[in-house]
């Protein structure tokens, strides 16, 4: 199993608990989370957790290998 980078976006802030359990996504002030997750079931459980807590969700992209390293 391969583990993907993605980036969500989201409108407003996010709550502090918002990413709890997944320890290797960052959040800029923009509101961009990004980090890797192990597999689908992880992306439609923070999907699922950041809708729970107010968040609009407004884009989510899974990156390149080009753009994980550029941190892009």
């Amino acid at each position: 199993m391969t583990t993907a980078y993605y980036e969500i976006r989201v409108a407003g802030t996010l709550p502090p608990g918002a990413l709890l359990d997944f320890d290797r996504l960052n959040a800029a002030v923009e509101t961009v989370v990004h980090g890797p997750l192990p597999d689908q079931a992880a992306l439609s459980g923070l999907l699922a957790r950041l809708e729970a807590s107010g968040a609009q969700i407004m884009e989510v992209r899974r990156l390149r290998r080009a753009e994980q390293e550029s941190g892009k």
